[in-house]
């Protein structure tokens, strides 16, 4: 099985093949018939841009957004003064008929189940980048048949999540608004449209004034197989302290790196702190996977060759290993009992009984991704202008694909 990884939202543009034919806007093109077939759809990242492999079709999607189970994806595109927003199978490519919204939207996060999509005057990336200042933050609540409801937030703030049931909506807020250097999370009431605090992991409210503020950088995140939970990677957290730590006076630890864990069914976070020396590195070093049953959470700091399992039902660091170091950005996938991690022109499989490396090959370009195939037969890599696929258990390349200008692997696209 696969995991996908997210980076909470992904906006993409353009997709080109050598040898094969390209698309504009969001319809479908087929490709010569000697172009080499890819055995699952993907989601991939190319050049700031969303798209859509099937076999040898591609497809773009200039501004969307896609579920975590890769299933659906929410485009729109400008459409005279207004915008015009439809949904696609992201397995299939069949799309729904396109609805009218009233101004000009971009899709920011949509609901674990496909139902409904939060949007923006401006994308925003959750997890790589922050707003530019501003006193008010209007948001748009859609679904596949048009407009379901109008906020406008006093404030600075980004969509991130929708709650399980739908009747919330998790946002960063970023502060100062006006000129923001830090955030917090918190939950919008869908049904008065007005921002609350979240609550402390034995569900208590929490106090005023003792919400968590973060400045560092959110690496990635990772939705958990059953759709209830989100987990964040941070990174560079200085001055930081925990909501319990602010709660009961205590200074806090100096962590420079924890998983942020957001409950979307029962509305409370709590985080979990990662050892030294993760967050000390460079943060595209660091890289994050869960295994297929949700049960562990594998971080990884290739830099010094850390590797942390988290257990997910008690959220602490069972333990960590050290594995030789590496340089460059780090891509992690993982299944039942393997951890694939890839940094620079190599990918090493891990054991999960004792994370200890049990193959180390090296691949044709620095690898730019890594995801499983959804019956676990499959490692795909990313590499420079192509996505190759790999035996898990031998290693070996099994076939390449050309995509220029690939930037990064996004997870499978599976039929809705």
């Amino acid at each position: 099985m696969a995991n996908t990884t997210i980076s909470r939202r992904t906006l993409l543009t353009t997709l080109a093949g050598a040898g094969v034919a390209t698309l504009a806007g969001c319809d479908p093109a087929t490709s010569p018939a000697a172009a080499i077939l890819l055995p699952d759809p993907l989601l991939v990242e190319v050049d700031g841009g969303l798209g859509v492999l099937r076999g040898a079709d591609r497809q773009t999607i200039p501004h969307g957004v896609v579920t975590a189970d890769g299933r659906l994806v929410y485009a729109s595109a400008p459409d005279g003064a207004d915008t015009a927003l439809w949904r696609i199978d992201a397995g299939r490519g069949a799309t729904s008929e396109r609805v009218s919204l009233p101004g000009r939207w971009v899709p920011q996060t949509v609901s674990a189940d496909g139902t409904r999509v939060a949007l923006t005057t401006e994308e925003v990336s959750a997890t790589k980048e922050r707003p530019a200042g501003r006193d008010v933050t209007p948001v748009l609540i859609a679904d596949a048949g048009g407009v379901r409801q109008r906020l406008r937030l006093p404030g600075n703030f980004v969509p991130e999540a929708f709650t399980h049931d739908l009747a919330g909506l998790f946002v960063l807020e970023w502060l100062p608004p006006d000129s923001p250097d830090r955030y917090r999370v918190r939950v919008v009431d869908l049904t008065t449209g007005v921002p609350g605090p979240l609550f402390t992991r034995d569900k208590g409210p929490i106090p005023a004034g003792t919400e968590e503020e973060m400045r560092g950088d959110g690496r990635q995140a990772v939705l958990a197989p059953n759709r209830t939970v989100l987990y964040t990677l941070y990174t560079h957290q200085p001055d930081h302290q925990h909501t319990r730590d602010r709660i009961s006076g205590r200074p806090g630890s100096d962590v420079h790196a924890f998983v942020h864990t957001l409950h979307l069914e029962q509305r409370w976070a709590y985080c979990v702190d990662l050892p030294h020396p993760f967050g000390e590195a460079a943060p595209d070093g660091h890289a994050m996977a869960i295994t297929p049953d949700g049960g562990r959470l594998y971080i990884v700091d290739v830099t010094s060759g850390t590797v942390a399992e988290i257990t997910t039902e008690d959220l602490t660091v069972r333990h960590t290993a050290k594995l030789a170091g590496a340089t460059g950005p780090a891509y992690a996938a993982a299944d039942r009992e393997r951890l694939f991690l890839g940094a620079g022109a190599g990918v090493r499989t891990v054991d999960l009984a004792d994370l200890a490396v049990t193959a180390e090959r090296p691949v044709r370009d620095p690898v730019t991704g890594l995801i499983l195939s959804p019956d676990g037969s499959r490692l795909y890599v990313g590499q420079n202008a192509a996505v190759a696929w790999h035996d898990p258990a031998a290693g070996g390349e099994l076939g390449r694909a050309a995509v220029p200008g690939l930037v990064g692997l996004h997870g499978p696209a599976r039929p809705a």
